[in-house]
């Protein structure tokens, strides 16, 4: 079997029932791994992720709630003599990304984690992250401080995206910026401590969702992922690109199940008469994710020197009668653009 995580290691995955959910955010924050493990008596009583602790503030739970309010008790396990094989076909069985290591008194003794097991092995795509906007909606925070370094929960909006690509392989990064470039550029530098190579696409003015791939130094051989850089999101990149491969399509669009409710009762009429009233209806549709899979020779559509919506790249491919395929994205997903939406990403009532 792969082995799990030293002693000292896992000690930084574990928090009690009694401690807080902001003890619990601080500790998924610090352990960067996306999940922290409820452990009395040294057997695991449950496990939380961020996603777990923002469903439970919007339910109305305060940060200062103990996390077993918020903890998933029917968490699936594996002992310590499963194989590797074995725990990643689970894994993927059951689209979890770690899964504890129990002995036959269901003691903690280890975790496995998806990356480690398939090694993480570098892909050969390389992704481009949208990070030029200048986040008018979230003014006066984006006032000195570019949209993508707003933070949530403790980490840059744009380090969460530079580390999850890194997680799934993805060690070739650009970024494009305008709007505060510099704050940017001085807290990444080259990549190398956030274990990736990043080079900047430099707006001078701005170009769009779009329009700074034509700044791309050269051509990709490989499908390029594209992210808008206000995401939160633990969207499967891996799965994403593997979709596009098959698809053989010209382009993806990462898209989202969206429920808008409609607090009134909406009314039907036909020459000034009722024909229907239907009281706070839903509307339920798929909304544009911000994320992207373009196959290289796509690039070349993108015009120099102006401003570009990628939507318009679509249209374009669409009027060429160009295959562009949809991916359903099931994954926690938050477009920060604006206060309520950022609100939600850090888990703040209101």
């Amino acid at each position: 079997m792969t082995k799990p995580p030293a002693t000292n290691e896992l000690a930084k995955l574990v928090v009690r029932r009694r401690d807080t959910l902001l003890a619990a955010m601080r500790c998924i924050t610090e352990n960067s791994r996306e999940v922290a493990l409820v452990v009395e008596a040294g057997r695991l009583a449950g496990v939380v992720t961020d996603g777990d602790i923002r469903r439970g503030i919007l339910a109305g739970l305060a940060t200062t709630a103990p996390v077993e309010r918020v903890m998933t008790t029917r968490y699936v396990s594996v002992g310590p003599a499963e194989g590797r094989a074995a725990v990643l076909e689970l894994m993927r069985s059951r689209s979890i990304r770690h899964v504890p290591v129990l002995d036959r008194r269901r003691r903690l003794v280890g975790i496995h984690f998806l990356e480690a097991l398939l090694g993480t092995a570098e892909k050969p795509n390389t992704a481009v992250i949208m990070a030029g906007g200048e986040g008018r909606r979230l003014r006066p925070l984006t006032d000195r401080v570019p949209k993508p370094m707003v933070e949530v929960a403790g980490r840059p909006i744009l380090e969460r995206i530079v580390l999850h690509l890194v997680g799934h392989g993805i060690t070739r990064i650009h970024v494009s910026v305008n709007y505060l470039a510099e704050a940017i550029v001085r807290h990444f530098g080259d990549g190398a401590r956030f274990g990736c190579r990043i080079t900047y696409l430099r707006e001078h003015a701005p170009l769009g969702t779009g329009g700074a791939l034509a700044l791309l130094p050269r051509r990709p051989v490989h499908p390029l992922l594209v992210m808008n850089g206000d995401l939160v999101t633990q969207v499967d990149v891996t799965r994403l690109l593997e979709f596009q491969a098959r698809q053989r399509a010209a382009a993806t669009l990462a898209a989202r199940h969206h429920q808008l409710d409609i607090p009134f009762g909406v009314v039907t009429e036909r020459r000034g008469a009722l024909v229907a009233l239907r009281e706070k209806p839903s509307h339920h549709c798929l909304v544009n994710a911000g994320i992207y899979v373009l196959e290289p020779r796509v690039i070349a559509l993108v015009p120099p020197r102006r401003f570009y919506p990628i939507t318009r790249l679509f249209e374009t491919l669409l009027a060429r009668g160009r295959r562009v395929a949809v991916y359903r994205i099931e994954e926690d997903w938050i477009d920060v653009g604006r206060r309520e939406e950022l609100s939600r990403a850090r888990g703040e009532d209101g």
